[in-house]
């Protein structure tokens, strides 16, 4: 559980015993890559906090499926609508290689808060960050040209490409698979 708790502590100074009781509450899941963990119009309870692996949470819009975001080791895979509004959401996440993750029940977690105010700290601190990460793709969208998103990918996300396949990714930059090819080959 070594990079779940890095990540946390990046986040905020979660205290031991917090953590303990954090960890208490996980149950551990392997998934085979391409493993739908998280289905568009059914309620998930569970966050999937990941330990080994790498998740991407898409849509379908006209029967294509659109990427929006990618988690990797230390971080957390869940349905937002799930999370903040108990109804099922729109979003899939799929592994894209073997993953093992712990996972907790929402309404465990949610209680967790009430009783351990550096837990609750911690989401809070998590979910600012994960928003203005969601910004700021948006924002690189409509400022940026491909090849400068796909610059700035390589420099945040280095590896993606090795874990990954170049549709996905492609998605996720909002740019064709051709479009992306292309890019790649100048470098």
């Amino acid at each position: 559980m070594d990079n779940i708790i890095k990540k946390i502590k990046e986040y905020y100074p979660v205290s031991d015993d917090s953590l303990n009781i954090l960890k208490s509450n996980f149950k551990q899941c392997f998934f085979p890559a391409k493993a739908i963990i998280i289905q568009a119009n059914h309620l998930d309870k569970q966050i999937y906090f990941i330990e080994k692996g790498i998740t991407r949470s898409y849509i379908l819009h006209n029967g294509k499926e659109i990427t929006t975001w990618f988690s990797m080791e230390g971080d957390i895979a869940c349905g937002s609508w799930d999370l903040y509004r108990n109804k099922s959401g729109f979003e899939y996440v799929e592994t894209l290689e073997e993953t093992l993750v712990y996972s907790i029940h929402i309404k465990t977690l949610n209680n967790l808060y009430k009783s351990h105010i550096d837990i609750a700290n911690w989401m809070r601190v998590l979910q600012q960050e994960n928003f203005l990460k969601l910004q700021d793709t948006h924002i690189s969208r409509l400022i940026l040209s491909a090849q400068e998103r796909y610059e700035k990918l390589m420099q945040e996300y280095p590896n993606i490409f090795s874990r990954a396949n170049l549709g996905h990714i492609s998605s996720f930059l909002g740019i064709t698979q051709q479009s992306l090819s292309r890019i790649r080959a100048t470098y």
